[in-house]
């Protein structure tokens, strides 16, 4: 495996996709509720590329920073021993100095777009960051990294002028570390309720989630396509 397949990996950049709906959202509806004729179209495919980058970067910080945190549990946990860090194929320190160039590179391409991204990007790592530490204290984490992708939105519109989802699938994520958890002393909704509360919590945070993005969809300007999304 080269460098490059070891840090991809670390971050599973692939899941990427999962976050991308979430910048893509509050990026068209700006686009949407600005006058038409606001922009030429190489303005707009610059600040795509710029909410994109943002996002990568910002995604790899907070993917990074998980892992390094987590880097002695992960060793501990049989299902997570293999992962980078724990099993020896990125050193820690690698992996720290990996997330510390990505979140200059975010920071970075947020001064790129305007004045109120630079000032925000520093409190979007915050948001980002402090989420690695959560279950350490609060069962409450996943949403927390919830909060994390539900900002999204927000940072693409100001770009341009989902937290429920994601606590939901992070709640069914952390069933397989449940008695883990709990054995660690780490907090996590499985590891405090049973796995039927948990899953009915889930549940329950994904038809917020649908309930929310369909609400945005009428206060849209009508399109077949956005509703064929939602």
């Amino acid at each position: 495996m080269n460098t490059v397949s070891k840090y991809l990996s670390l971050v599973k950049f692939a899941h990427t996709i999962f976050a991308m709906p979430f910048a893509a959202v509050g990026f068209v509806y700006a686009y949407a509720t600005l006058p038409a004729g606001a922009h030429d179209a190489a303005w707009w495919l610059t600040r795509a590329v710029q909410v994109l980058l943002c996002m990568v970067f910002a995604r790899n910080t907070a993917m990074g920073f998980n892992r390094w945190a987590d880097r002695r549990i992960d060793a501990e946990n049989p299902r997570t021993a293999g992962r980078e860090i724990p099993a020896g194929v990125i050193p820690a320190r690698h992996a720290l100095r990996f997330v510390a160039v990505n979140a200059l590179l975010f920071i970075a391409a947020a001064s790129t777009i305007n004045l109120l991204t630079a000032l925000l990007s520093p409190v979007a790592l915050f948001i980002i960051l402090f989420y690695s530490y959560c279950k350490r204290f609060t069962a409450l984490a996943h949403l927390v990294l919830g909060l994390s992708l539900g900002i999204a939105p927000v940072g693409a519109y100001i770009a341009v002028t989902g937290m429920t989802w994601c606590g939901g699938f992070d709640i069914i994520y952390a069933l397989q570390d449940a008695a883990f958890d709990r054995e660690r002393g780490l907090h996590s909704i499985p590891a405090r309720f049973s796995a039927r509360t948990a899953l009915a919590l889930s549940c329950g945070l994904h038809a917020v989630s649908v309930a929310a993005l369909l609400w945005f969809a009428s206060c849209c300007p009508g399109s077949a396509w956005f509703w064929t999304g939602a």
